[in-house]
This record gives structure tokens, sequence and C-alpha cells, in this order.
């Protein structure tokens, strides 16, 4: 996956924006105003999604460019290479996952706001 790719699939997303929050080279993107992915431009080397906890282990076991969260909390983040040993379907399945776990949290009226979105 290339980091254009990574900024589609990011962005086909409903309600999702994106973002510098933190400096000139990290991409965040929200939804609802809630981080579900972030990655660095200048290398693009891994990307940084939110996860269940118990999938979590399962993925780090299944897959070597699948580590816990590079400056997250490592409960909740994980690390994954987008040039490793995880196959692109994995890759997007795992950004589908982290949207909605971010996506569930958000407060009903926030929630049908987006879901309202064409």
């Amino acid at each position: 996956m290339n980091i254009e790719e990574y900024r589609d699939y990011c962005l086909s997303k409903k309600g999702v924006t994106e973002a510098f929050p933190f400096d000139t080279v990290t991409l965040v993107f929200k939804v609802g105003g809630k981080m579900f992915a972030l990655c660095g431009i200048t290398n693009f080397s891994y990307i940084n999604l939110k996860a269940d906890p118990e999938k979590s282990l399962e993925l780090r076991e299944a897959y070597m460019g699948i580590t816990p969260g590079f400056h997250m909390s490592k409960k909740h983040w994980n690390s994954v290479e987008t040039n490793g040993d995880v196959p692109l379907k994995v890759i997007k399945e795992l950004i589908d996952d982290s949207y909605n776990l971010v996506f569930q949290k958000l407060t009903k009226k926030i929630k049908l706001e987006i879901e309202s979105l064409v």
C-alpha cells in the first residue's frame, strides 16, 4: 500500500477528516473528531491504527509487520508496516476495524450526523 492508496481509502469513509495536528509530517485521520489512523508522510513505512486489545494480540502473533503502536497506547493501537508481510486486504480490514471502533464510541448525535452525510 502506498500513501495515496491509504489516504484515498481512509477518506472514502463517511465523516472522515484529515489534518496535521501534531506537526507537518504526521497525517491524522479522524471520524467525529476522534483519531482512528495516522502515519508519517516523509517515511510512509507504517501506519498506526486503533485496535481491539484481544484481537491485537492475535494479529501481532500472526504477522511480523504488526507491532504495538509506536508512540501510542500499546494496548489499544497497532503499528502496521505498509510494505511488510501484512496483505493489502488485511490492512484495509484493519483500517475498517479502526474506523468502526472509533465510530461506535461516538455520541448518538454525532453518529446520526455522520450517517446522514451523502
